[in-house]
């Protein structure tokens, strides 16, 4: 009788029993969590467009004050990236990592210096308001190869589209702890308020400086310590994004035509 009970046949059936169960409870938990996952996602966003613009401070950082001053003063609005132009479509539907493998949505680069092998045709950019309704910031999505995985962030620009507000990178790389990982040190953050990404004549001269910038440089932030390749992968970064494959087109337009 205990024989039939404990045969191996029966033992297999109880486990595979037992994953069926879990695995329908995981598949169950995720699908119910699904919604509250696509919205933290956004929240998230949210948060950081507002610190790359500088309006963290103005909410309490519950997330309500942070989707209440989202929606009072950013518009997202989508761009085609190679004639600067505004276009049409919704930027809540826009994914920019998904556009970037699909070959009939995106590019490779002619000169990838941020090493993302594939650029979305399109972007979506942030543009900030004050409570009159002028242009106060606009910030720019980036993304580009650091040390171990790519980095995205965001740059806040003032309206001159030259000066920087802040740069701000998300959390989800793979750089490492202490050394590449500081891009997220406050300390380093508040190294680029004021930094000018162009120089009179409109060349690229934003730069991570190994032994740091120069006193009045304000084309130079500090390299981080001991994190060279991952702070020439912001320089590169930044250089391919500003430059003509990237946001250039639609910084001389707006400078020229005032598009906004």
């Amino acid at each position: 009788m205990s024989s039939n009970k404990e045969s191996f046949g029966r033992t297999i059936g109880f486990v595979l029993a037992v994953c069926i169960v879990c695995a329908a409870l995981v598949s169950i938990a995720a699908s119910g969590l699904k919604d509250k996952q696509v919205e933290n996602k956004l929240l998230d966003q949210q948060t950081k467009i507002l610190e790359a613009s500088g309006l963290l401070g103005m909410t309490d950082g519950t997330s309500f004050s942070i989707k209440e001053t989202y929606g009072k003063f950013v518009e997202a609005k989508m761009i085609d990236l190679d004639s600067g132009e505004f276009i049409d479509g919704d930027p809540l539907l826009f994914d920019e990592r998904r556009n970037s493998r699909d070959a009939t949505k995106s590019e490779k680069p002619e000169n990838d210096i941020a090493g993302i092998n594939r650029r979305s045709h399109d972007a979506v950019i942030y543009i900030v308001r004050n409570g009159a309704g002028v242009v106060e910031t606009v910030v720019f999505p980036i993304v580009g190869s650091g040390l171990w995985d790519l980095m995205y962030g965001f740059v806040g620009m003032e309206a001159d589209l030259n000066t920087v507000k802040n740069l701000i990178y998300t959390a989800d790389f793979k750089e490492t702890p202490g050394l590449g990982a500081e891009v997220l040190n406050p300390k380093w953050k508040a190294l680029w308020p004021g930094k000018k990404i162009y120089d009179e004549s409109g060349a690229l001269k934003i730069k991570l400086v190994k032994g740091g910038a120069k006193a009045g440089d304000i084309h130079g932030v500090d390299a981080l310590s001991g994190a060279t390749l991952t702070s020439n992968g912001v320089t590169r970064t930044l250089h391919f994004w500003f430059g003509k494959e990237g946001y250039l087109p639609f910084i001389t337009k707006y400078r020229e035509g005032g598009l906004i």
